[in-house]
């Protein structure tokens, strides 16, 4: 099943959201779910970094709210709000790889 988790940082994120990259990144590459589209989301000056969206398959929604406990950002408490909701995939423009 796909999932998606949408975070949305605290005001004032960035540094901390910096400090703790390397290991968001390193726990994002051994995650126990597939993750098929990650990144940050950003502020309208396409620059700033806001918060974080993943689009990810697994078992079960308890799987997935386990994989984002375990994620360095939620540890940091660099999150202020988090939404985890099923995703029903419908169209995918991606080029098969």
């Amino acid at each position: 099943m796909h999932f998606t988790i949408h975070c949305l940082d605290k005001a004032g994120a960035v540094e901390q959201r910096l400090a703790h990259y390397d290991a968001h990144k390193a726990y994002l590459s051994s995650a126990p779910i597939t993750m098929l589209v990650s990144g940050p989301l950003l502020a309208p000056d396409h620059e700033t970094m806001i918060g974080s969206f993943f689009l990810v398959e697994a078992d079960s929604q308890a799987q997935v709210e386990a994989f984002h406990n375990n994620d360095p950002f939620k540890k940091a408490a660099i999150w202020e709000k988090v939404s985890i909701h099923p995703f029903l995939k419908r169209v995918d423009n991606r080029a098969a790889t």
